[in-house]
Parts: structure tokens; C-alpha cells; sequence
């Protein structure tokens, strides 16, 4: 059985292209160059399973989602207070490239617009770094992030540097105000270089899944940032990482997010998953239309708003297995490996993903990479329980239906112990040609497999 999360995916991905709304970023001729058709969606939990659907290897220019990390590094190497000290973190409610410091302190308001930004990128490797040491130092922990080595792309470096003029003025304008020390062209140059290196969706899904993780890549294991810094960044991307569009982002998809010109989006839910989608076409605030779209119908349908708190606790998944033997259906007393798989608590996106990766390890064919992968892949027949199970949200109920329905396909015997009926059957789509028998507890179950006078012989525990 294959997990029904990337066909999710994708299905987001369809519904969000009929839409050809918005423009390509044309005041760079690289961007402007940027094929429209191309979208792709990522999404990584924090301990490291990775789905991704569309063009997820098309590379683009990381652009302005860059400030989110580097002003992380710049936290980690000039520490906190002196950061503050040069970096306001108030929404301006302005445009990205504005030429405004706070009257009074004469600091950026924050490091998600352009003035912000540059002089964090100062800040990175010390105050007295060269361009290409900051340059290098940035590259080499977006690297880290992503999980594989990063580049800049030298033809976008370019074309952003011919049309700097904007940026130029910013940097002296921070010069004047004391807010950086180096020289203001040096200090640009690196801020752009930074923005042109390349990622892909699953690149940025890995990385907004590291901030999720309070710092930690979720694969590595290494922790790339403390996690203080990882609670600074999403605090800032909450409020300011939209810009002048970020109190709309947070009442409609509520999750701290940054975005990018060359079309790309992250957003990242603290302890839950790491989200990147591209799709080159912007709005009129300069972030991808197709993207924001594809983030609506994942916060709305996967429950990933920040605020919500319609359901409450979390879920556990138990799997074990059970060994029946005798019984009218087997009367030759052979004995029959069974795998149950148990859900305890309110049950989220987190919790369905994590009982979708058991069953996919357990019934199909093992892997040699994962020892002890596959034990259960010629079972015949499949229990689930939910009697410890408070709720399943929407999208919990239409992943277990979903993984339901492929198992009764692949004519495996599904039975469900579920006393008070929290999985829905009547009406629900995946069940509209077979259904799972539904029993009130195991002595149901084990006699359902079995039949009449069947006993049980065994059972060993796993946790998920």
C-alpha cells in the first residue's frame, strides 16, 4: 500500500492551476524569463517524512524567504541583544522595499523587509567579515538546512545587480544611520547574492521543517540553530513575514510563513510540519497567487491553523501484533498473524501521517534499509482501533478512510474496533464499494478473522 498523502497533494496542486491569475517578477529579467506553468508542493513532518507532489525538482532563486535563515544566523553569531539593537521587529505594513527606518532608534522595523534584511546579512559571520565570508557562511547553514549543498545562481546574482538601485540607496541610507559599519555596496552585493541562491520545494520543505523542529533538521538529527533562535524567526515570519499582507495570511492560514519573488512560499508549524509550494505568477503584493492558494486549502482542510483549537491533546499511534489460532474459519488450529494498529487521543493530520507511515512499513515488502520493515506484508487480514480514540478531525478521517479503502482493495480483510463510532462510514466516499467490518472490541475482531472458538495466542507492542 503506497501512503494517500501525495495524491492529496497533488489534488491541492490541480485545484490551485486553473488559476492564471497574477504576473511574473518582470523588473528581473531572469524571473521574468520563469516558466508559469511550473508549481509543485512539499510538505516534511518533523521527524522527517517528506512528501512532495508537481514540479518538485524545478530549481528557483530562494530570493527574500533567505531573510528568515539568515536572520537566525545573524542571532547565532552576534547573539540576540545586538541584533535588537540594529533590528526592530514590528510590522511595517508597508512595501518590502521601502526606504523607512523608526523615528527615534533609526532601526529597521523588521527583518523581513528589505532594510531589515540587509543589515542582518551584516551581521552574519561577525561585523567584520568580508562579503564572501558572510556569503560563504550563509550558504554552508542553508545547505545544512536543506540537507544537500546549495548554490548561487550566478545569471540571477546578475540580473538583481544591474537593478539595484533601490537596494544601494537602503544600504546608505543604513550606513548614515549608523545601523551598519561595512561598506553599504559590499553589504548589498551579499544581501542579493544571498537571495540568488537555489532551492527546490523539497530543499525549503526540509528547511521550514527545521524551524518547526525547534532548530533540528529533522533527518540529520543536528541541530542547526538553538531553538530560542528557531522561536525568534517564527515570531518575526508570524507577524511580518507576508508583509504588508501578513495580519490577511494569519486569519486565513494562520502559520508563520515568508515568501519569495521567484515564486516560492514557506510556511511552518511549530512541532507539526514544514510546507514549501512555488508557482512563479505574483499577486499584487509580490507573493505567488497559486502558492497563497494552495496554503488556504491546506490550512483549511488539514486543520494547520495555529489558532485552532477545535480539537485538543494529541495522539499516539500503537501497533501490535496479534496472534489468533483455531476457530470455525480455521479449524486446522493454524495460528494467524494479525497486525492491529491503535489510535489514542484527538486525532490531527500529525497522527493519521504517523499511522499511514506504520502501515505502509508494516504491509509492504521489506526494506533493506529498514530493518524489521515488512513483517506483515502477506497479511491477510488488518485491525484498526480507535477505542481510545477522542476525534478525528476532516483531514485525519479522509487519510484513515483513505488508507482503509486502499487495504480492502489490495482484498485485505479490514476490521475496525470502534465502540462509539468516531470513523464515519455512511456517506464517506472511500467507502462507497467495500467497507471495514466495524466491531465493538477485540473478542469481536478476533472472532470476525477467525470465527467462533477462535483464541488468542499472543500480542507484542510498537509504538509510533
Amino acid at each position: 500500500m503506497k501512503s494517500p498523502i501525495p495524491d492529496y497533494l497533488r489534488q491541492v496542486l490541480e485545484k490551485a492551476r486553473p488559476d492564471d491569475s497574477g504576473q511574473l517578477a518582470n523588473y528581473i529579467d531572469v524571473l521574468a524569463k520563469a516558466d508559469p506553468s511550473k508549481m509543485a508542493i512539499a510538505l516534511s513532518t518533523v521527524d522527517g517524512n517528506l512528501y512532495s507532489a508537481g514540479d518538485d525538482e524545478v530549481e528557483f532563486s530562494i530570493q527574500s524567504i533567505s531573510k528568515a535563515f539568515v536572520y537566525a544566523i545573524a542571532i547565532e553569531d552576534a547573539g540576540l541583544p545586538r541584533v535588537l539593537e540594529k533590528i526592530g521587529v514590528e510590522p511595517s505594513g508597508d512595501a518590502f522595499n521601502k526606504l523607512s527606518l523608526q523615528p527615534g532608534t533609526n532601526r529597521p522595523m523588521n527583518p523581513m523587509i528589505n532594510a531589515g534584511a540587509i543589515a542582518a546579512h551584516t551581521l552574519v559571520a561577525g561585523e567584520s567579515a568580508s562579503a564572501e565570508e558572510r556569503v560563504d557562511h550563509i550558504l554552508k547553514v542553508l545547505s545544512k538546512l536543506a540537507g544537500r549543498q546549495l548554490k548561487v545562481d550566478e545569471e540571477v546574482y546578475e540580473a538583481e545587480l544591474k537593478d539595484a538601485n533601490r537596494n544601494m540607496a537602503i544600504g546608505y541610507m543604513l550606513k548614515a544611520a549608523g545601523i551598519i559599519s561595512c561598506d553599504p555596496q559590499d553589504a548589498v552585493r551579499g544581501y542579493i547574492r544571498q537571495g540568488s541562491i537555489t532551492t527546490n520545494v523539497r530543499d525549503l520543505a526540509m528547511m521550514a521543517a527545521t524551524l518547526a523542529n525547534a532548530g533540528v533538521n529533522p533527518i540529520t538529527g543536528e541541530e542547526i540553530m538553538p531553538h530560542q533562535s528557531a522561536r525568534q524567526v517564527l515570531s518575526v515570519m508570524t507577524t511580518c513575514g507576508m508583509y504588508d499582507a501578513a495580519g490577511d495570511w494569519v486569519s486565513r492560514v494562520g502559520m508563520p510563513a515568508k515568501s519569495g519573488v521567484a515564486g516560492g512560499i514557506i510556511g511552518a508549524l511549530p512541532g507539526q510540519v514544514g510546507i514549501a509550494v512555488f508557482s512563479p505568477k505574483l499577486d499584487e503584493r509580490g507573493n505567488s497567487f497559486r502558492g497563497v492558494k494552495m496554503f488556504e486549502q491546506l490550512s483549511s482542510e488539514m486543520g494547520l491553523h495555529m489558532m485552532d483549537i477545535s480539537q485538543v491533546g494529541r495522539a499516539t499511534v500503537r501497533t501490535w501484533t496479534l496472534t489468533i489460532a483455531g476457530g470455525a474459519k480455521q479449524p486446522d488450529e493454524r495460528e494467524q498473524e494479525v497486525p492491529v494498529f491503535g489510535l489514542r487521543g484527538a486525532v490531527r493530520f500529525a497522527g493519521s501521517e504517523r499511522l499511514t507511515r506504520a502501515i505502509v512499513r508494516e504491509l509492504t515488502p521489506p526494506n533493506p534499509d529498514d530493518p524489521g520493515s515488512g513483517r506483515h506484508a502477506d497479511a491477510s487480514a488488518v485491525i484498526f482501533s480507535l477505542k481510545d480514540t477522542y476525534s478525528l478531525n476532516y483531514v485525519a478521517l479522509r487519510i484513515i478512510s483513505e488508507d482503509m479503502r486502499r487495504l480492502l482493495a489490495a482484498d485485505k480483510n479490514v476490521v475496525v474496533i470502534d465502540p462509539v463510532k468516531v470513523l464515519k462510514i455512511d456517506g464517506n466516499p472511500a467507502f462507497k464499494e467495500k467497507s471495514p467490518c466495524v466491531v465493538n472490541d477485540e473478542a469481536e475482531a478476533r472472532r470476525y478473522i477467525g470465527g467462533q472458538g477462535c483464541r488468542a495466542v499472543s500480542h507484542s507492542d510498537e509504538f509510533y
